[in-house]
Formats: C-alpha cells, structure tokens, sequence
C-alpha cells in the first residue's frame, strides 16, 4: 500500500474520503465541505442522533452521485482527542478502510482535534497507526489468502512529508516486529532470528556479524551460553550495524533480549499461557523492527543493534539451581532461578557491546513479571545510569506516544543481590524484582551511558486479542532520529 500526502480535501481525487465529526459544535472545514456535497446528510445525521459521533464511532456512506467518493464518517467526541483515544480512531478507520471495495483513501487529518500535538507530529502518528491498522498475522491459515486488503493509495491531509515518512517507516518496522513476536518457537529460533538479520543485510547493505557458540565460548561469554544449554537449539549474538554517519562517530547501540522461548528451563513455568513465552524474544523483535525503519529513513548516525539469542528448555545439560557460571566480564553469578534468563543473556552482550565505544547504549527486554504488576500495560519501565539518557528515552517516547516510566535505581537496592558462593546473585527476592533486574544489568554497563528498557507489559497482549503489539519501535525510532546530525 503506498501512503501520501494530500493538500486540500475539497479537491483530492479518492474512492473514499474519512471525515470527522464531533459529538457538538461546528463541522471541522472538509466535514462541512462533505456535508454540502451530501445536501446536509451529516448534520441531518448527528442531529437525529443516528451518528452520535462519540470516539471511534463509523458510518458509511455510499456515493449516489457520480464522481464523488464515498463518505466514511469518525466520531471524534466533544472535546480535543487524547493520544488515547486518537489511536482508537485511527485503529476504527483502519479497521473499517482495510475491510472495504474502495483502492484509493485519503483521510481528511485537518479535522482531528487532538491535545498536545501539532500538525506535523500528527502527520507521523496517523501515517503510522493507520498503517499499522493493516497488519495481519498471515502463512498459517487457510483462510489467510481473504485478508488481503484491496486498498492500493492511503492519502493523508498534511504538509510535510519528512513527517510522514517517519511515520510510514516506523510502521514497517513495527509489522516487523509483530510478525517476529507472533511466529510460534517452532519457526522462530536462534538461528531463524539470524537468518533474518543476514536478510537485512541483503535488503540494505547492513554488516552483519554472527557469533556462534564457538566463538563466545572463546570469548568467554559463558552466562550467556549457560541459558541455551538445555535447548537442542543453537544459540547467537546477533550485531546489525548501520552506519550513515561520519567513518569514526561512536554509534548508539540497541540490545535486544532474544529468548525465543522461555520455558524457564528447570525452574519450569506454570503450563497456563506458556505458550505466551513466545514473545520473550520481543525485545530483540524491537530492534529488528527499529533497524528496519532506520534503514528505510536513512538518517545520518550510526547505529548498532546487538540480539542476544537462546531458547531457554529443561534436559539433563541444562543449567542448575545452584550452578554457578563466570560471564564475560569476569564475575561470577550464582544462578538462583533458571527463569531469570534474560539479565544472563545481556549481562555478557553488554560487555561485548563495551568494544564499539558507545555513544548510548539502551537494552530492551520482556524481563520481569514485576514490572507487569508495576506498571501494567500502559507504561514501559526505564531504568538509566545517566539522566540525559533517560531524558532522551522520554522525549522520544513522548512524540511517539509510546508510554514509559521511569523507575529508581537506587544503589540500597543492590545488596538484594548478594550471594555467598559467587559475585552475585540472579535473583534478588521477592521485592522489587524489576528493580534489582535492572540492578543485575548496570553491573555491567560502567564503561558507557546506559538504559534499560522492560517491557515485559507492554510488548505483546494476551488472552483473546493475543498478539505482539509492535512497541517499542515508535520510542526507539524517535530516539535514534534524535540522535542523527
């Protein structure tokens, strides 16, 4: 589907035009332009209640005059529309567009009122959540052929069409990433995880560095490899790098937690949702998802991504309870739960990330259960070693819309860690668990200015909507942009 911009509603050429109309008041301009057109049908319609125009509510209207589009009607509401509430509108449109006859859209933005956005960053949000709208979990279902969408020509109302790459970009990446998080651990492994970054490479003419288990043996990388010792699965340190800025800039470097099934190894899981655990690998499915839209963006930085990657299973060589194995950097960790895998994993990617000099480092990670009863799905928690990091990762965030918090770092917390038989522990007890995870990880991250992403709630929806949510790529995207010359 290709997306554009258009200029003026009163003369685009469309097969369908999207319009909005508030619960009360005045008409935005291209409404009222439409409800002329349509000898009043609006208005009558709203007045007699028919569309009420409450947030996200749609009505058709069919064309019955040659030469004019058809009319999809949006409810806005009464008052400027949250960034809440403006992804429910964009996620009706979407729906409603995807599922009609109609080849060529255009959306009339002009007449969105939203609170705190001006009319190029709403440019990148709707290019990005109306392309988002589209995404479909295709290739395990007979039926999958029908969800092709016969819409060829997205034209949105605006300006500036930088705005509307980011956002058409961060959708592609953000498809990426669900189509990463959504495959079952039987198709995506380790390896598949590496295959794909090697694709990358082809598409984009990416470097790409694969480190087998060979090589991070010899590297000494032996918490890492502890995790995959159950599985008959290979595990990988993945590195993307990008480079689009000056030959001796130090990158920014993204690390993704790649566990592309967590079973929790002996300390197995529960058996209830464990099929969920498919997503521990959706951090590592975000930086897929980001590389792919700085790739498309081209902005002048460099940029690496690091995918930590194992499959975390139970069998006679996997680790103990009790073991206790040397990471990379020297120090010892006693493993108290297998299932706190993930800060194994990354705690030996940050020292090998240390080696490229980084101007940031941000790791993200679906790595507690505690930050899910902390924060729930709303926010993202970040924890930070330097605050311009941290204050970086909320400013993206913010013209993303895409929620976090930041949580405390707090050196008290630390001796949670203690162990008596090796340098640390894996685990710090029962209070604060997202904390003294993050905890874990800054041991590791002294060389360079660091943070750390968990988004353990925010990174995919369970039960009957189960699905990768494609966050955080607008955050990291946005991040990333900010850094560019």
């Amino acid at each position: 589907m290709k997306t554009q911009l258009f200029n003026n509603a009163a003369d685009v050429q469309a097969d369908l035009l999207v319009v909005f109309v508030p619960s009360e008041g005045e008409l935005p301009a291209a409404t009222a332009q439409a409800d002329e057109k349509v000898q009043g049908q609006i208005t009558a319609l709203r007045e007699q209640t028919v569309f009420k125009g409450s947030v996200a509510q749609t009505l058709l209207l069919p064309s019955v005059v040659e030469g004019q589009p058809a009319l999809l009607l949006v409810g806005t509401g009464k008052d400027a529309l949250s960034d809440m509430n403006v992804k429910k509108v964009a996620a009706a449109v979407g729906t409603q567009i995807k599922s009609l006859p109609y080849a060529n859209v255009a959306v009339a933005a002009s007449g969105l009122s939203v609170k705190d956005r001006d009319a190029d960053n709403m440019t990148t949000l709707l290019a990005q959540w109306l392309n988002e709208a589209f995404y479909e979990f295709l290739g395990f279902k007979q039926s999958d052929a029908e969800k092709v969408s016969k819409v060829e020509t997205l034209q949105i109302e605006g300006t500036n069409e930088d705005a509307l790459k980011v956002g058409v970009a961060t959708a592609s990446g953000s498809a990426f990433t669900r189509q990463l998080g959504n495959l079952p651990g039987n198709v995506c492994t380790p390896a598949y995880l590496a295959s794909k970054a090697q694709h990358l490479g082809e598409e984009f003419g990416i470097d790409i560095e694969l480190l087998d288990e060979t090589k991070m043996d010899e590297l000494g990388m032996h918490c890492l490899l502890s995790v995959g010792r159950g599985s008959d699965q290979p595990s990988y340190l993945i590195v993307m790098h990008y480079r689009g800025g000056k030959e001796d800039e130090a990158p920014h470097v993204l690390l993704g937690k790649g566990i592309t099934f967590d079973t929790g190894g002996i300390s197995l899981k529960p058996g209830a949702k464990m099929d969920e655990m498919k997503y521990d690998m959706c951090g590592a499915a975000s930086v897929f998802g980001t590389m792919k839209a700085i790739c498309e963006l081209k902005p002048a930085l460099n940029f690496t991504a690091v995918i930590a990657a194992a499959e975390n299973m139970p069998s006679a060589r996997a680790t103990k309870p009790g073991d206790v194995v040397r990471t990379m950097s020297g120090k010892t960790v006693e493993v108290l739960n297998t299932d706190a895998e993930g800060r194994l994993v990354l705690c030996d990617a940050l020292t090998y990330i240390e080696r490229f000099k980084p101007q940031s480092v941000v790791d993200i990670a679906t790595l507690t259960g505690a930050c899910i009863v902390a924060l729930g799905s709303v926010n993202s928690g970040m924890y930070a070693n330097k605050q311009d990091v941290a204050d970086a990762l909320k400013a993206a965030g913010s013209d993303a819309a895409d929620k976090l918090w930041q949580m405390p770092l707090d050196e008290e917390y630390q001796q949670q860690l203690d162990s008596n038989f090796a340098d640390m522990g894996n685990i710090g007890g029962p209070e604060a668990g997202s904390v003294t995870a993050a905890c874990f990880l800054s041991r590791f991250t002294e060389s360079y200015p660091w943070a750390h992403l968990d988004i353990a709630g925010t990174a995919w929806t369970g039960g009957a909507a189960k699905g990768a949510s494609g966050r955080p790529v607008g955050l990291l995207t946005q991040y990333l942009l900010s850094k560019a010359n």
